[in-house]
């Protein structure tokens, strides 16, 4: 019989999105999931990190770790083959781990030109004259694989989707009762792609823009004292922009980041000002004296990879995505895994200051 590890420490999540980036999530959570050794209370997610976080939750409802890990292969799967620009990705560096690449398929004339074109026509044409059937793939995915009635009556972690609201730029998070198709697709609309989502009258965008992701719901209504942000943006950028088209990318990662860095900075300043200060602590104070924050990462990796990849949704290009998640994953149990329910292993003041 296979030994399975009883969790021994609670902690919540915090996942960006990222578009197909998102699949590197998949593979930190597949690593957690399959490590056993801890339990999740609540999960923050914004656009594909929301995708992955209520995929998660379903599979958690449906058949424990082993259908979570199922439930997130077959979503990513399915977004491997239902995506119609599938360009596989040149990376301009070596991985450090091995990683089958002349298994890539070469990338078709037509449909990398394809793709450069609607981003092109994106900048001069609105959703309604590009896509006027308002079509997309993650729609049929969504409402084909995960269980929305079941999910909003016994969620087994709490569930925090990020979207913006379109006419006052206001963060709305959607709770396990509220998810639906709609507040999913929401939390991953991208407005120059696809029209605002309607939910109860009101148009929303994706979630990015309040929120990626929002970290406060995970401090306040959830118990577990130690949060794991996965990122897939970076916090250092490299060179500075030079081109049009560069520094159109850098400006849309900035302002998808602006909130989470400036939650993160009143986190770390919060956490020195208690530190240091002389006055009696109250119920604030000493939670967030026991907040432990952890990060797993690949900013090197992904900082590398050009913007239109995160549409590029080649099955081999997530899987190596995937792979790349679940390695970091594990590298950060080896070495931080004793930490948890003891103390942070990132430094919030150095990180975001």
């Amino acid at each position: 019989m296979l030994f399975r590890p009883r969790p021994s420490h609670s902690v919540s999540l915090a996942l960006q999105g990222g578009g197909a980036h998102g699949a590197f999530t998949w593979g930190v959570l597949d690593a957690l999931l399959e490590d056993g050794r801890l339990q999740f209370d609540g999960i923050s997610g914004t656009s594909a990190g929301a995708m992955n976080a209520v995929v998660m939750a379903h599979g958690l409802l449906q058949g424990g770790r082993d259908g979570a890990r199922e439930a997130l292969a077959r979503f990513w799967q399915a977004v491997g083959g239902a995506t119609p620009f599938r360009k596989p990705v040149e990376l301009p560096f070596e991985l450090p781990f091995e990683l089958p690449f002349e298994s890539f398929p070469k990338p078709a004339e037509n449909s990398t030109l394809g793709m450069r074109m609607m981003l092109q026509w994106a900048r001069h044409f609105s959703p309604a004259q590009m896509n006027p059937f308002d079509v997309d793939p993650l729609r049929d995915i969504v409402a084909e694989q995960v269980d929305f009635e079941r999910l909003r009556a016994a969620s087994p972690v709490k569930l925090f989707v990020a979207a913006t609201h379109a006419n006052t730029g206001k963060l709305r998070l959607f709770q396990a009762p509220e998810l639906s198709v709609r507040a999913l697709l929401a939390s991953a609309c991208l407005p120059m792609l696809h029209k605002a989502v309607e939910i109860d009258g009101e148009p929303y965008w994706d979630g990015a823009y309040s929120a990626n992701p929002a970290v406060f719901p995970l401090f306040y209504d959830c118990e577990a004292r130690d949060i794991l942000l996965v990122l897939l943006s970076p916090l250092v950028h490299g060179e500075t922009p030079r081109s049009a088209e560069e520094i159109r990318a850098r400006s849309l990662d900035l302002a998808f980041n602006s909130t989470f860095l400036r939650e993160m900075r009143m986190f770390a300043h919060a956490t020195e000002f208690v530190g240091r200060s002389l006055l009696p602590t109250g119920r604030f104070e000493r939670r967030l004296q026991q907040t432990r924050f952890h990060l797993v990462e690949a900013e090197e990796l992904l900082s590398s990879l050009s913007a239109e990849s995160r549409l590029s949704a080649n099955l081999s290009f997530l899987e190596m995505l995937r792979d790349q998640g679940r390695a970091r994953a594990k590298a950060w149990l080896a070495a931080h895994f004793s930490l948890i329910g003891r103390r942070s292993s990132v430094d919030l003041a150095r990180m975001f200051y």
